[in-house]
């Protein structure tokens, strides 16, 4: 593992991309919940994200996942990996576009298209869920920074092909970003193909 900062600075790219999906223009649509959901894996929203995606572009592919409600929420650990709402970004060549999908309780939330080009690569087909490559970051220094800094909490899960990756840069990765006040942010890199903590860094 290595703890220097990438080449291409995380918080740069992460900022970014959160900008795009949390600014996403165009019109949305959203279906009522009345009680809240259990927090759940990211693979429990994927089909019915998929297929709100396969009707909106038969050629829209999976570029970027991440949770989209905060992850201690009412006390709830991080320690399954769950979340109650996830969102999932597919792109469509063919229409140049990209739409994202929030899924929450077993129903769409809100779909919204973006504004701005988001062409990312697909994430490979058969990624880890998001429970197993938790696992791997917490072992991999998530859970000792937590217990370390008071208040510490994992905020993000993102997962994405491409672009934390420095070793492969065709590899679909979770990264998790553990917070703590007044403390570098830990950033944790997991395979999404074998579960191996790839990479970590504090900034």
């Amino acid at each position: 593992m290595d703890d220097r900062a990438p080449r291409n600075p995380f918080p740069t790219l992460i900022a970014a991309a959160a900008l795009v999906l949390a600014c996403a223009g165009g019109a949305a649509t959203a279906a009522p919940v009345t009680t809240d959901p259990s927090p759940a894996g990211a693979r429990a929203g994927l089909a019915l994200a998929s297929a709100a995606a396969q009707a909106w572009s038969g050629d829209a592919t999976l570029v970027y996942v991440e949770n989209d409600d905060a992850l201690e929420a009412g006390g709830r650990g991080p320690a399954d990996g769950g979340c109650e709402r996830w969102g999932y970004l597919f792109y469509s060549a063919a229409q140049d576009r990209a739409r994202v999908w929030s899924v929450r309780g077993g129903r769409i939330a809100t779909a919204e298209n973006l504004d701005m080009r988001f062409d990312a690569p697909p994430v490979a087909a058969g990624w880890l869920d998001s429970g197993a490559a938790l696992a791997a970051a917490e072992r991999g220094g998530g859970a000792e920074f937590r217990a370390a800094h008071r208040g510490a909490h994992l905020e993000t899960m993102l997962l994405m092909r491409g672009a934390f990756s420095e070793g492969d840069p065709d590899a679909t990765t979770w990264t998790f970003v553990y917070r703590a006040s007044g403390e570098p942010s830990l950033f944790v890199v997991v395979s999404a193909t074998d579960g191996k903590v790839q990479r970590t860094w504090r900034g």
